[in-house]
């Protein structure tokens, strides 16, 4: 697959900013926009920026059949090769941890450098029980029912029990709407996917984010990450599963520092 995937890109994509390259992996029932969108801008500012939607979300159409991280991943570096990326670092957030993963183990030549925020090698029992309800509801086409789920389990204490009861209902109907029609194909990927092989033999410098008030995806998940991928730096924020809602700046300086310092 050197120097250039085969993989034709059927992905919708995004494309900003200059710089050296970076791919972004979006998060289960979410898309680009919904994960990364409140830090685009500050990393198009120093990055040339290159994202896709997976099925079911942004314009890329649902999946017909069950989703697979190496597609995504494939899909994710027919992008790059798209817009004329040769190498570039991966930002992975919770399900686009082992997609990012799974890109820098398939295509080791193209990938300089890894962040992976509240991100899984594979799913524990919490995980495939959040991920099988979260599919169930999903599959239902019960929008408020799904948002209320998720902000239950997946922002932080602080933050959940700060946010007065209006504002609640503000964010639980921005959730519902923001909500991907590919959730519940994603999240079942969630439930499956396994990248603990691949870790071993990651030798690009990574960044573990680990979000420290996470009910979803456990900090034990990101320390086997941190533990197991050698050389990682494992780094925490006081958040829950959420940190581009919940510390937005504290979030985009832990990237933007590190990839500071491990240019292409």
């Amino acid at each position: 697959m050197s120097p250039r995937t085969q993989t034709a890109p059927t992905f919708s994509r995004t494309r900003l900013g200059s710089g050296p390259g970076l791919l972004l992996a979006h998060g289960a029932g979410s898309s680009l926009a919904g994960t990364y969108g409140p830090v685009l801008e500050a990393l198009a500012a120093r990055h040339t920026i290159v994202g896709v939607d997976y099925p079911g979300s942004g314009d890329t159409p649902r999946s017909t059949t069950a989703l697979s991280v190496d597609d995504l991943a494939d899909q994710l570096v027919a992008a790059a090769d798209a817009e004329g990326l040769d190498r570039f670092a991966v930002s992975g957030y919770s399900l686009g941890g082992p997609v990012a993963i799974r890109a820098a183990a398939r295509h080791p030549e193209r990938v300089t450098a890894l962040v992976l925020t509240a991100a899984f090698p594979h799913r524990d029992n919490r995980l495939a029980l959040a991920s099988s309800i979260q599919s169930k509801i999903a599959a239902t086409g019960d929008r408020e029912l799904l948002a209320e789920f998720l902000l239950m389990t997946a922002l932080g204490t602080q933050a959940l029990e700060s946010m007065p009861s209006e504002h609640l209902q503000q964010t639980l109907g921005y959730t519902a709407a923001s909500i991907a029609d590919g959730s519940s194909e994603q999240t079942d990927l969630v439930g499956q996917v396994d990248v603990r092989e691949d870790l071993a033999g990651i030798t690009v410098p990574t960044l573990v984010v680990s979000t420290t008030d996470d009910r979803l995806v456990s900090t034990d998940l990101h320390r086997h990450l941190a533990e197991t991928i050698p050389g990682a730096q494992l780094a925490e924020i006081a958040t829950g599963h959420l940190p581009m809602l919940e510390r937005t700046e504290e979030w985009l300086q832990l990237i933007t520092d590190f990839l500071d310092n491990h240019h292409a």
